[in-house]
Protein backbone atom coordinates (compact mmCIF):
# COMPACT_ATOMS: atom_id res chain seq x y z
CA UNK A 1 0.00 0.00 0.00
CA UNK A 2 1.33 3.54 -1.08
CA UNK A 3 -0.87 5.42 1.02
CA UNK A 4 -0.80 6.16 4.65
CA UNK A 5 -3.55 4.86 6.45
CA UNK A 6 -4.47 8.08 8.48
CA UNK A 7 -3.63 10.27 5.37
CA UNK A 8 -6.50 7.99 3.72
CA UNK A 9 -8.97 8.46 6.44
CA UNK A 10 -8.22 12.19 6.57
CA UNK A 11 -8.76 14.01 3.62
CA UNK A 12 -11.18 11.91 1.45
CA UNK A 13 -13.29 11.76 4.62
CA UNK A 14 -13.39 15.19 5.90
CA UNK A 15 -13.69 15.88 1.93
CA UNK A 16 -17.46 13.83 2.17
CA UNK A 17 -18.67 14.80 5.42
CA UNK A 18 -18.00 18.76 5.21
CA UNK A 19 -20.50 18.78 2.02
CA UNK A 20 -23.22 17.04 3.23
CA UNK A 21 -24.61 20.30 4.79
CA UNK A 22 -24.02 22.26 2.08
CA UNK A 23 -25.93 19.18 -0.07
CA UNK A 24 -29.16 18.88 2.70
CA UNK A 25 -29.10 22.54 3.11
CA UNK A 26 -29.36 23.29 -1.04
CA UNK A 27 -31.99 19.91 -1.70
CA UNK A 28 -33.93 21.90 0.91
CA UNK A 29 -34.22 24.80 -1.05
CA UNK A 30 -35.55 22.88 -4.45
CA UNK A 31 -38.15 20.94 -2.18
CA UNK A 32 -41.63 20.61 -3.40
CA UNK A 33 -44.13 20.76 -0.30
CA UNK A 34 -45.08 17.01 -1.32
CA UNK A 35 -41.54 16.37 0.12
CA UNK A 36 -41.13 18.22 3.35
CA UNK A 37 -41.86 15.04 5.37
CA UNK A 38 -38.39 14.26 4.01
CA UNK A 39 -36.55 17.58 5.96
CA UNK A 40 -36.32 15.28 9.44
CA UNK A 41 -34.68 12.30 7.86
CA UNK A 42 -32.46 14.66 6.60
CA UNK A 43 -31.88 16.16 9.72
CA UNK A 44 -31.63 13.03 11.40
CA UNK A 45 -28.95 12.09 8.84
CA UNK A 46 -26.87 15.25 9.53
CA UNK A 47 -26.30 14.51 13.05
CA UNK A 48 -25.41 11.16 12.54
CA UNK A 49 -23.10 11.14 10.04
CA UNK A 50 -21.69 14.02 11.87
CA UNK A 51 -20.99 11.75 14.88
CA UNK A 52 -19.77 9.33 12.29
CA UNK A 53 -16.76 12.10 11.26
CA UNK A 54 -16.16 12.31 15.06
CA UNK A 55 -15.44 9.05 15.31
CA UNK A 56 -13.33 8.63 11.73
CA UNK A 57 -11.20 11.57 13.55
CA UNK A 58 -10.85 9.33 16.61
CA UNK A 59 -9.68 6.55 14.44
CA UNK A 60 -7.76 7.84 12.70
CA UNK A 61 -5.45 9.00 15.73
CA UNK A 62 -5.72 6.32 18.01
CA UNK A 63 -4.24 3.77 15.68
CA UNK A 64 -5.05 -0.02 16.11
CA UNK A 65 -6.17 -0.21 19.49
CA UNK A 66 -9.76 -1.05 20.38
CA UNK A 67 -10.33 -1.29 16.33
CA UNK A 68 -13.69 -3.51 17.28
CA UNK A 69 -14.94 -1.23 19.83
CA UNK A 70 -14.38 1.83 17.68
CA UNK A 71 -15.93 -0.02 14.54
CA UNK A 72 -19.17 -1.25 16.73
CA UNK A 73 -19.75 2.63 17.20
CA UNK A 74 -20.15 3.12 13.51
CA UNK A 75 -22.38 0.64 13.14
CA UNK A 76 -24.45 2.17 15.90
CA UNK A 77 -24.74 5.27 14.90
CA UNK A 78 -25.36 4.16 10.74
CA UNK A 79 -27.93 1.58 12.35
CA UNK A 80 -30.04 4.91 13.84
CA UNK A 81 -29.69 6.93 10.69
CA UNK A 82 -31.70 3.94 9.10
CA UNK A 83 -34.26 2.97 11.49
CA UNK A 84 -32.74 -0.41 12.03
CA UNK A 85 -31.03 -2.79 14.47
CA UNK A 86 -27.14 -2.79 14.47
CA UNK A 87 -27.35 -6.52 13.89
CA UNK A 88 -28.84 -5.29 10.73
CA UNK A 89 -26.06 -3.54 9.46
CA UNK A 90 -23.02 -5.52 8.02
CA UNK A 91 -19.89 -4.33 6.62
CA UNK A 92 -17.61 -6.51 4.99
CA UNK A 93 -13.91 -6.32 3.55
CA UNK A 94 -11.70 -8.00 1.31
CA UNK A 95 -9.25 -11.27 2.89
CA UNK A 96 -5.32 -10.47 2.51
CA UNK A 97 -5.67 -12.33 -1.05
CA UNK A 98 -8.31 -10.29 -2.04
CA UNK A 99 -10.07 -13.67 -3.15
CA UNK A 100 -13.16 -13.67 -1.06
CA UNK A 101 -15.20 -10.96 1.57
CA UNK A 102 -14.88 -11.49 5.00
CA UNK A 103 -17.42 -9.81 7.56
CA UNK A 104 -15.76 -6.74 9.95
CA UNK A 105 -19.29 -6.52 11.50
CA UNK A 106 -21.44 -7.66 13.08
CA UNK A 107 -18.71 -9.24 15.64
CA UNK A 108 -20.47 -12.70 15.24
CA UNK A 109 -20.19 -13.06 11.96
CA UNK A 110 -16.20 -12.41 12.08
CA UNK A 111 -15.15 -16.16 12.40
CA UNK A 112 -17.90 -17.90 10.69
CA UNK A 113 -16.53 -18.06 7.27
CA UNK A 114 -15.87 -15.95 3.90
CA UNK A 115 -17.63 -14.82 0.64
CA UNK A 116 -15.61 -15.98 -2.26
CA UNK A 117 -15.66 -13.85 -5.13
CA UNK A 118 -16.42 -16.49 -7.21
CA UNK A 119 -19.88 -16.60 -5.75
CA UNK A 120 -22.96 -16.01 -8.15
CA UNK A 121 -25.74 -16.19 -5.69
CA UNK A 122 -24.12 -12.94 -3.33
CA UNK A 123 -25.86 -9.86 -3.71
CA UNK A 124 -22.44 -8.52 -1.50
CA UNK A 125 -19.75 -10.01 -4.26
CA UNK A 126 -22.17 -8.98 -7.28
CA UNK A 127 -22.07 -4.90 -5.33
CA UNK A 128 -18.08 -5.08 -4.99
CA UNK A 129 -17.76 -6.98 -8.48
CA UNK A 130 -20.31 -4.80 -10.35
CA UNK A 131 -19.14 -1.27 -8.40
CA UNK A 132 -22.59 0.38 -7.81
CA UNK A 133 -25.45 0.32 -5.19
CA UNK A 134 -28.56 -1.62 -4.89
CA UNK A 135 -32.01 -2.10 -2.94
CA UNK A 136 -33.88 -5.29 -3.40
CA UNK A 137 -37.45 -4.97 -1.42
CA UNK A 138 -38.39 -8.34 -2.36
CA UNK A 139 -34.89 -10.01 -1.16
CA UNK A 140 -36.26 -13.18 0.45
CA UNK A 141 -38.18 -13.76 -2.47
CA UNK A 142 -34.83 -13.84 -4.56
CA UNK A 143 -32.25 -16.88 -4.68
CA UNK A 144 -29.02 -15.50 -2.73
CA UNK A 145 -26.85 -16.98 -0.42
CA UNK A 146 -28.49 -17.18 2.97
CA UNK A 147 -26.21 -19.29 4.86
CA UNK A 148 -25.31 -16.06 7.27
CA UNK A 149 -28.73 -15.46 8.15
CA UNK A 150 -28.52 -18.63 10.17
CA UNK A 151 -26.17 -17.19 12.55
CA UNK A 152 -27.73 -15.67 16.10
CA UNK A 153 -26.27 -12.54 16.56
CA UNK A 154 -26.34 -11.20 19.92
CA UNK A 155 -29.45 -12.20 21.68
CA UNK A 156 -31.63 -12.12 18.63
CA UNK A 157 -32.29 -15.52 17.01
CA UNK A 158 -31.95 -16.21 13.19
CA UNK A 159 -34.51 -14.03 10.97
CA UNK A 160 -34.11 -14.28 6.78
CA UNK A 161 -33.57 -10.58 5.27
CA UNK A 162 -36.70 -9.58 3.57
CA UNK A 163 -35.18 -6.28 2.63
CA UNK A 164 -31.61 -4.85 1.74
CA UNK A 165 -29.34 -2.19 0.60
CA UNK A 166 -26.05 -2.72 -0.64
CA UNK A 167 -23.19 -0.39 -1.95
CA UNK A 168 -19.44 -0.55 -2.50
CA UNK A 169 -16.96 1.30 -0.56
CA UNK A 170 -15.03 2.56 -2.95
CA UNK A 171 -11.87 5.05 -2.01
CA UNK A 172 -11.09 6.91 -5.56
CA UNK A 173 -11.39 4.26 -7.81
CA UNK A 174 -10.73 0.96 -5.53
CA UNK A 175 -12.98 -1.42 -4.07
CA UNK A 176 -12.33 -2.22 -0.43
CA UNK A 177 -15.55 -3.23 0.82
CA UNK A 178 -19.00 -3.55 1.13
CA UNK A 179 -21.66 -1.87 3.24
CA UNK A 180 -25.41 -3.36 3.81
CA UNK A 181 -28.44 -2.28 5.72
CA UNK A 182 -31.03 -5.09 5.76
CA UNK A 183 -34.34 -5.13 7.53
CA UNK A 184 -35.10 -8.93 9.28
CA UNK A 185 -38.14 -10.75 9.97
CA UNK A 186 -40.07 -13.49 9.70
CA UNK A 187 -42.32 -12.52 7.26
CA UNK A 188 -42.33 -9.86 4.77
CA UNK A 189 -45.35 -8.09 6.34
CA UNK A 190 -43.26 -7.83 9.92
CA UNK A 191 -39.96 -6.29 8.42
CA UNK A 192 -41.21 -2.45 8.16
CA UNK A 193 -41.16 -0.02 5.26
CA UNK A 194 -39.06 -0.43 2.20
CA UNK A 195 -35.95 1.53 1.19
CA UNK A 196 -36.03 4.37 -0.85
CA UNK A 197 -33.96 5.40 -3.64
CA UNK A 198 -33.34 8.34 -1.38
CA UNK A 199 -31.91 6.20 1.56
CA UNK A 200 -29.88 4.56 -1.06
CA UNK A 201 -28.16 7.71 -2.61
CA UNK A 202 -27.52 8.21 1.15
CA UNK A 203 -26.44 5.44 1.71
CA UNK A 204 -23.66 6.23 -0.67
CA UNK A 205 -22.18 9.33 1.00
CA UNK A 206 -22.29 7.44 4.07
CA UNK A 207 -19.95 4.82 1.77
CA UNK A 208 -17.58 7.57 1.14
CA UNK A 209 -17.05 8.19 5.24
CA UNK A 210 -16.39 4.77 5.80
CA UNK A 211 -14.30 3.34 3.07
CA UNK A 212 -11.07 5.18 4.36
CA UNK A 213 -11.81 3.55 7.85
CA UNK A 214 -12.11 -0.10 6.44
CA UNK A 215 -8.62 0.59 4.66
CA UNK A 216 -7.29 1.30 8.02
CA UNK A 217 -8.65 -1.35 10.14
CA UNK A 218 -7.06 -3.78 7.27
CA UNK A 219 -3.86 -2.02 7.24
CA UNK A 220 -3.13 -1.76 11.20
Amino acid sequence: MNHSPAALVKNPVSNALDSIGDGIANGKKRMRPAMLHFAKVHRMASEHIGELKKWVTELARAGSEGETVRLNRAVELIAKNFGVRPHEVAILGFSPDERSLRFLAPDNLRPIGEIPMSSISSLAVRTARERRPDVVNHFSMVPHASVFEGVRVDEHWPEPIQKIMSAPLLLGSQVVGVLQISRKASEAAEAGPDFTAAQLRELGVICEALAPCVMLWKTV
